[in-house]
């Protein structure tokens, strides 16, 4: 059997882990920058529960979240293709967290 590296050398092998394969889910995300990088907080807001928790946090440089941005509208934009357009409750800042999620009131930081 050939050795595939030897074809392509600079083709990358990415390992994804099954713990890390499984995912983590997040409702809200929380950016923040600097000069050199961008900060994404995964965080979760639970119904009823007046904390909510960050469950993964993401440091970028400034070129990788333009990357990430782009790629996410490209793959918005199919998705939407796809099935429809993706619809934001108006009325409501889309960039801001819910204030009322679910019922009770979350308490602001």
């Amino acid at each position: 059997m050939e050795d595939n590296s030897k074809k392509n050398p600079n083709q990358l092998n990415i390992e994804l882990k099954e713990e890390v394969g499984q995912g983590v889910y997040s409702n809200l995300a929380i950016i923040t920058h600097s000069t050199s990088e961008f900060v994404v907080d995964f965080v979760r807001i639970m119904p009823g529960l007046p904390k909510a928790g960050v469950k993964s946090r993401i440091i970028l440089t400034p070129e990788h979240a333009k990357r990430l941005l782009v790629a996410l509208q490209d793959n918005v934009t199919k998705f939407e293709k796809q099935h429809g357009p993706i619809n934001v409750k108006h009325g409501r800042d889309p960039n801001l967290p819910p204030i009322n999620f679910g019922g009770g009131n979350i308490p602001q930081a």
